[in-house]
């Protein structure tokens, strides 16, 4: 990995993020996968093949250029889903972080048939619409393909019987929105165990984020 501070920037982001990413439950031994860039960049920092997301360190990384997957530094080998990381970045040009990883309730619930519902003001805020990408094999290029072409105003997607991909503008709001995510299907959960099958934080505060630019 070189040794330039902004590149050193974001693999300490990505680090921090892979230890919360697992401190809460969304990630097992070593599944799932990050990646950043400095916004609008043309290469991106991806968790390198086998990586254990709450023990990456500066050689867990590949720097890989968007336009074609070649690695141009860093670990030789990055993730198996690098094709996925990739076509986030083409699909969405204003995102700067991507994490793939394993929530098991919104995989649960995708696998169901169930919703996942925007319940509280943080889901609303920061997750958004989300959608279900069809089960593809993990790796391949039509899950990639098909996961990314779901982004289009849409920041979450839930792979089916899988995971999911978030991204965002940055490594945190691409954290933030993943755990987010996962709360959201929870809730949803606990409001199905309780025989609720509508309720939602009211469409009009989503409105309103829009209408102010908050987050």
């Amino acid at each position: 990995m070189p040794t330039d501070p902004e590149w050193s920037g974001l693999v300490e982001e990505l680090a921090d993020a892979g230890r919360t990413l697992v401190r809460a439950g969304l990630v097992l031994a070593s599944g799932g996968n990050l990646s950043a860039r400095v916004p609008g960049g043309a290469v991106a920092a991806v968790t390198a093949r086998g990586t254990w997301l709450d023990r990456l360190g500066q050689a867990d990384f590949a720097l890989v250029r968007i336009a074609d997957g070649a690695v141009v530094g860093g670990a030789p080998d990055p993730s198996t889903e690098l094709a996925l990381h990739l076509e986030c970045y083409r699909a969405r040009p204003d995102a700067s972080a991507v994490v793939h990883v394993h929530p098991q309730t919104s995989v649960l619930l995708s696998a169901l048939g169930h919703p996942i519902r925007t319940i509280t003001t943080d889901h609303a805020a920061y997750v958004g619409p989300v959608r279900v990408a069809p089960f593809r094999y993990p790796g391949t290029p039509e899950l990639a393909r098909e996961a990314a072409a779901l982004l289009d105003g849409c920041d979450c997607v839930v792979l089916s019987h899988h995971g999911c991909s978030v991204v965002g503008d940055s490594v945190e709001m691409a954290v933030r929105r993943a755990l987010n995510l996962e709360e959201a299907a929870r809730l949803t959960y606990s409001a199905l165990l309780l025989g609720d099958t509508g309720t939602v934080c009211p469409p009009s505060y989503r409105e309103r984020l829009r209408g102010t630019g908050e987050h």
